[in-house]
């Protein structure tokens, strides 16, 4: 099933609520991809990859990252804990 909204077709999808790590892609793209890169691969060093992110910190840590930020990251309380939560579950994956 597709909507037409504006002359633009767009595919209905599961609620992103419902799957963690597809509101974290969302939240991914909205928040960090300028810096970060669709791939996640960065512009070391000025950028760090978030390839491995998951390999080199804990959970907890990357969730303070992301809230606090940290060197040339902003820190992004804006984002509700819920929306940290599911941008690290998508990091890990």
């Amino acid at each position: 099933m597709a909507v037409v909204l504006s002359g633009a077709m767009f595919a209905l999808t599961a609620w992103p609520k419902d799957d963690p790590a597809a509101a974290g892609a969302q939240l991914y793209a909205t928040h960090c991809i300028a810096c970060h890169g669709a791939t996640r691969a960065g512009i070391p060093p000025t950028f760090p990859a978030l390839t491995d992110v998951a390999k080199r910190l804990q959970p907890a840590q990357i969730k303070d990252k992301i809230r606090q930020g940290g060197g040339l990251m902003p820190p992004f309380a804006q984002l509700s804990q819920q929306e940290i939560d599911d941008i690290a579950v998508f990091l890990a994956n």
